[in-house]
């Protein structure tokens, strides 16, 4: 409704301003730390590029009124062709999902080996920068079978969605238009199986399905890799393993 994509325009707005008191308190910090005098030398061209484009990121959303514009698209299976009218808002609002990286800058800023200052320090004497990517590997090495699990459901939801969206114009027998088939047919390519009973229409769908895939590749390796490292023995339990094999063949020695 335009109430609704009055408050998202809203709503973005508000985020925009935020990113920008963001950024000005990160080249603020810079130049405290760096005792720099002017603030345009933390302005470098990396700085730029990246806060162009996490302005243009959170700046797509749908706009307030009604667009239309036709989509064509082949069928699957019997490869005829198909031309619906669709809302210009698919395009504006599937991008909006990007704007999850923010999910991460949240556990960034509000983490404890974050604020903490001991560990603030510890970690400069040793080199090390309080990144997202290191509170990431943290988060791996103290639940990783919880963030895998959030992680998979999120994506599995997000997808469905997603491939929902794409297809409910081109979907003549509501197969993958339907949110329970679009969840089916994710999960089905999250593991790898592809029994294709269901396929998707539009490339929209294809290319969600194709990154659905690689992701869930990576998800089955980091799987493996959490269980056999669960399965090893510990530093302590191989001591106690070593100290009764050595028992056992001083036994049989005797």
């Amino acid at each position: 409704s335009l109430a609704l994509k009055c408050l998202i325009s809203l709503s973005t707005v508000i985020l925009l301003g935020l990113i920008v008191a963001y950024h000005t308190r990160e080249v603020q910090l810079f130049v405290i730390d760096n005792g720099a005098d002017d603030w345009r030398i933390a302005m470098t061209y990396e700085r730029i590029l990246y806060i162009s484009l996490e302005m243009l990121v959170c700046a797509i959303h749908p706009i307030p009124g009604e667009y239309k514009f036709f989509w064509t698209a082949r069928l699957a299976f019997s490869y005829t062709p198909s031309r619906a009218e669709a809302d210009v808002d698919i395009i504006l609002s599937i991008p909006m999902f990007l704007r999850l990286y923010l999910i991460a800058r949240v556990m960034l800023l509000h983490s404890k080996l974050f604020t903490d200052a001991s560990s603030r320090s510890i970690g400069a004497l040793n080199k090390i920068n309080f990144n997202t990517r290191f509170v990431m590997k943290t988060l791996m090495t103290i639940c990783p079978g919880t963030v895998l699990l959030v992680f998979s459901i999120s994506l599995w939801i997000i997808a469905a969605w997603t491939v929902r969206v794409c297809e409910r114009y081109h979907d003549q027998q509501d197969v993958t238009s339907n949110f329970l088939g679009a969840m089916w047919l994710i999960s089905i390519t999250f593991l790898s199986i592809g029994y294709g009973d269901m396929v998707p229409h539009t490339y929209c769908g294809k290319g969600v399905c194709l990154l659905t895939g690689i992701m869930g590749a990576g998800c089955t390796a980091l799987v493996v890799a959490v269980v056999a490292r669960k399965l090893e023995l510990t530093k302590a339990e191989k001591h106690v393993h070593n100290f009764m094999m050595d028992t056992q063949l001083t036994k049989r020695v005797r």
